[in-house]
């Protein structure tokens, strides 16, 4: 009897609980969909503002022949030229023998130069000088010294360091370009467009330590046992005299013509202009900016 008893029990209250009638607990299950409903919640999706011209019907007076501006946080073209055409690099080839640098030194390492070169523009390595790697950075970026991207090459390897910037040049798009040497000299198979360099640059100002260096505008550094001191001055004649100009890589060979990749950054908008192959890169540069100041504003789609 009593396990009747329990039986009944447990039936009639099971039949209580879940009778589809108008019970609390059916209410709780049949009528509350959010309990059951999975909750997503919709992306931000962050648009950067899109620039546009003004007047499209006015350009800058350039003399470059392969041109690329760009708008850096959308990547947005602005105004180009040439822009997948081949040129000479120069000495914008060191903005991606910087790059290969940071990724394969410590900055405060230091290297013995063992041997070193004469050709064009030289910081004045000597042999026998020790040096840290962020002393021959500022060399490089700053001065654009020869000699300091030849030897950050060599101590790596020559060979090797020169299929690091190759990869490093493919993995950034970098699609037209070729390296033979570390600092730009002229060579028949080195090239570069105006677009690739666009985005070794980018990569480069992604790099705060790297930007800072192409950004200063004198610095004198000395070997580690101060026996060698070495006066920089940056090459980039904009820098210091155009507010907004924060670097970035000068470049001149007779082969080349005059070569200038900048930064430049305007009422919080940030640019890369690149010229190639001109007959005054810092008017042609300047001229430019004077533009984008007058004819350059954005849309906000958000």
């Amino acid at each position: 009897m009593k396990i009747r008893f329990y039986l009944l029990f447990i039936f009639f209250t099971l039949l209580f609980l879940f009778y589809p009638g108008d019970s609390y607990y059916f209410h709780l299950f049949a009528y509350n969909r959010p309990l059951f409903e999975k909750k997503t919640t919709q992306p931000k999706i962050n648009i950067n503002p899109v620039p546009y011209l003004k007047n499209p019907f006015v350009y800058p007076e350039i003399s470059a022949q392969g041109v690329y501006i760009v708008d850096l946080a959308s990547f947005t073209p602005i105004l180009k030229r040439n822009e997948h055409s081949d040129f000479f690099p120069a000495s914008t080839t060191k903005i991606i023998t910087a790059l290969v640098s940071y990724d394969v030194y410590k900055p405060d390492q230091i290297i013995t130069i063992k041997r070193t070169i004469s050709d064009g523009q030289l910081m004045g390595l000597v042999p026998g000088e020790r040096i840290t790697v962020e002393n021959l950075l500022y060399g490089m970026l700053v001065y654009s010294g020869n000699d300091a991207a030849y030897v950050l090459a060599d101590s790596y390897g020559y060979a090797k360091f020169i299929s690091l910037m190759n990869q490093k040049a493919s993995s950034l798009g970098m699609k037209q370009t070729h390296f033979v040497n570390p600092n730009g000299l002229d060579a028949y198979s080195q090239h570069v467009s105006p677009f690739d360099l666009a985005l070794a640059a980018r990569e480069l100002l992604k790099n705060e330590y790297l930007a800072k260096i192409a950004s200063t505008k004198e610095i004198t550094v000395s070997d580690v046992d101060f026996k060698y001191f070495h006066q920089l001055n940056n090459v980039n004649e904009l820098l210091g005299e155009i507010p907004g100009v924060g670097g970035l890589k000068t470049g001149y060979t007779d082969e080349a013509g005059q070569n200038l990749v900048t930064f430049y950054k305007n009422s919080g908008h940030k640019f890369i202009i690149v010229v190639l192959k001109s007959l005054d890169r810092f008017k042609d540069t300047a001229n430019i900016i004077n533009w984008i100041n007058a004819n350059v504003d954005y849309v906000n789609y958000q």
